[in-house]
């Protein structure tokens, strides 16, 4: 019973550790990389389907992602979608092939993008400390049933303190990776 608990709570961690840093690859620093383009949608005969799906995403250099589109009626539809993105880029289409160049960040929106990085962090932080609270109301439900002793249920939610210690500390680390990223010219 412990056991499980325990393994729940660091599945449930490990995806919000995941999602977080997911989170953070959309957060773009000034150099290209196909992974900005992932959440863009188009609409493809109907439906919407990632970029990816409808066309061949790679980097041209270091500040450019080429998007070559594998129809050619769907050249004008990726383009209006990126532009129409929150990510702030300003395609160009060149016959087949789409160019997206990559704006340089200045000091206010490097500032601001870290704003928003932290606050991404924090969301992250919540999610495994409600995992936590989760997992220490599970082990006091399972004293209620008399499934477990005390000392179990206060090894137990010691063992879960550990974990999210653990979590709360790579996501730390990975927010410093990201912060010293955006912050570096």
């Amino acid at each position: 019973m412990i056991n499980e608990v325990k393994k729940s709570a660091e599945q449930k961690m490990t995806k919000s550790l995941e999602a977080f840093k997911t989170d953070l690859t959309k957060v773009r620093t000034g150099r290209a990389h196909t992974g900005i383009l992932d959440h863009v949608m188009v609409d493809y005969y109907g439906s919407d389907v990632p970029v990816n799906q409808v066309a061949n995403v790679s980097l041209i250099d270091s500040r450019t992602i080429g998007v070559q589109a594998w129809e050619k009626n769907m050249v004008a539809k990726i383009e209006k979608a990126i532009r129409d993105s929150d990510l702030g880029l300003n395609p160009a289409s060149m016959g087949e092939i789409i160019r997206v160049p990559m704006p340089m960040l200045t000091e206010e929106r490097r500032r601001d993008l870290i704003k928003v990085v932290k606050s991404e962090a924090e969301g992250a932080r919540v999610a495994v400390r409600n995992i936590r609270r989760d997992a220490n109301n599970d082990f006091k439900n399972l004293l209620k049933d008399k499934s477990i002793t005390e000392d179990d249920e206060r090894r137990g939610q010691d063992d879960i303190q550990k974990m999210t210690d653990k979590f709360i500390a790579e996501i730390d680390k990975a927010l410093a990776a990201k912060e010293a990223d955006l912050m570096a010219v």
